[in-house]
């Protein structure tokens, strides 16, 4: 019951000693104070480009699966895959686990006592030389054997006076925080990269039937102008100049081609699956729905939401805490140890109250001379935490400019569209007109060549702007830092 009551007494003042932290007290860093992402006001809503407008929505957050608005059954699908069997996506949380394991380790080891148990039996001899104090040997100096049994209990605690071991211990919390918005940071890059090479494989497609019927229509030339030329009413320059026209044409397919199978590849690596074993995907860029209400979060609020961000954050939570810990190693350390149990030459009584022993004390470790080293360690820290800081506000500037670029990349997306829509249309129809007029001779073949080669590069041009306006709205989401934190 002694040692009961001196128990309480060492776990109540260990209460009272642990209840100073030295070092800073981590504050999350205020937003930045700024209103706007970019320079001039966004405008409300984009012009209207293919009989759509899109709507900039301020203060709104934003949607959950926002890939869904695409309303394409096929990018579903992938970003289901992709969630399910990404090896970044898996090997992210795998190092969140781990470092909730390490927590979990660190406290066990620092802010409990240490109990251990021990159970043992040893046999013992040794010889007696001197009986009763003569110096004579009896008997050729006579040995004595017995047994030694012993079961018993031994704990050991620091006191944290000072609160090393629990800056330490947040340190290693902050470490979590920063895995697991690593975790959060793959998931927004995986889904945004599916999504954006969906979308690049659908420009693709688009293209390639662009071509295929670009030559199309230059090979129903080529058989009219080597008709022409059988009766005499063309050049040999000319059929050769066709010729070359459609070889010229015919050579930009294989490049076509080439780009739409690497966006394939790449994007079976993101669903985590083999190029060869992924069936291709047909992704109609006609039938995708273009986002018409885009949200613009508050600039306050995206550094909440951006996953990079709050990594940051959390590394530059872990250099404050180990300042703690370098200004709590210039202090004593404080040790508590104790142990109780029993011992005995039989086993049949060992727990006899006779039997019974135990013990207890502490120890203080002040450092005295290290030759600088401590003092140095927390200059460390404070630069570490300096470096930190600096990195983190470096993080929140790339965050605004990702958003500023993409909401000017969207505005200017509509303009491009409309205007690319529309020198489209003008190339078709001066086409139809030049190829009546060169069949019965109102113009030479030099004007249809350059009548041809404005349209196909017109198609094209339509092509690339209107998947640019998809890819850019899938940028928007991405750089307001998706919907990780739903």
């Amino acid at each position: 019951m002694q040692f009961k009551r001196k128990s309480y007494f060492l776990i109540a003042a260990s209460c009272l000693l642990t209840a100073c932290m030295v070092g800073p007290d981590f504050r999350p860093p205020l937003a930045p104070p700024v209103s706007q992402y970019t320079q001039s006001p966004v405008p409300k809503k984009t012009v209207r480009a293919e009989g759509q407008r899109q709507y900039f929505i301020a203060g709104c957050d934003v949607p959950a699966a926002w890939w869904r608005l695409f309303h394409s059954v096929e990018i579903n699908q992938l970003i289901d895959a992709g969630l399910a069997h990404s090896p970044n996506l898996e090997a992210a949380l795998a190092n969140w686990k781990q470092a909730q394991e390490l927590l979990n380790a660190q406290i066990g080891s620092t802010l409990y006592p240490s109990v251990t148990g021990q159970l043992g039996a040893q046999r013992q001899r040794y010889s007696v030389q001197n009986i009763g104090g003569t110096g004579a040997n009896i008997g050729g100096s006579p040995t004595v054997e017995f047994n030694l049994y012993n079961a018993g209990v031994n704990i050991s605690y620091t006191l944290d006076v000072f609160g090393g071991l629990r800056r330490q211990v947040e340190a290693f919390a902050a470490q979590v925080d920063y895995n697991r918005y690593l975790y959060d940071a793959a998931y927004l890059t995986l889904t945004s990269n599916i999504v954006t090479t969906a979308l690049g494989i659908a420009s693709m497609d688009a293209q390639i039937d662009a071509m295929h019927d670009i030559i199309i229509a230059l090979k129903e030339q080529l058989k009219i102008v080597e008709k022409q030329y059988k009766l005499g009413g063309t050049s040999g320059a000319n059929v050769l100049q066709q010729v070359n026209q459609l070889a010229a044409t015919e050579a930009i397919l294989p490049q076509l081609e080439q780009t739409r199978a690497q966006l394939q590849h790449s994007l079976a690596v993101l669903i985590g699956e083999f190029p060869g074993n992924t069936q291709a995907i047909h992704i109609n860029l006609d039938t995708l729905k273009l986002p018409q209400i885009l949200p613009t979060s508050l600039p306050c609020a995206v550094v909440r939401h951006r996953p990079d961000v709050m990594a940051a954050e959390a590394t530059l939570h872990a250099a404050s805490a180990k300042i703690g810990v370098a200004v709590a190693n210039l202090y004593p350390q404080f040790n508590l140890t104790g142990a109780y149990g029993w011992t005995n030459s039989t086993p049949g009584n060992l727990f006899a109250y006779p039997n019974n022993v135990w013990n207890f004390g502490g120890n203080l470790l002040q450092p005295i001379y290290n030759a600088g080293a401590l003092q140095a360690q927390k200059r460390a820290a404070i630069d570490a935490y300096q470096a930190a800081a600096e990195q983190y506000r470096q993080t929140v500037l790339q965050a605004f400019q990702n958003v500023a670029d993409t909401l000017r990349a969207i505005e200017n997306d509509s303009r491009a569209l409309k205007d690319q829509r529309t020198a489209e249309i003008a190339a078709k129809g001066s086409l139809v007109i030049t190829e009546k007029q060169y069949k019965v001779g109102g113009v030479s073949y030099i004007s249809l060549l350059t009548v041809q080669n404005q349209y196909q590069q017109a198609r094209i041009n339509r092509i690339k702007a209107q998947a640019a306006r998809l890819s850019d709205t899938a940028a928007l989401f991405q750089a307001l830092g998706g919907d990780w934190w739903r």
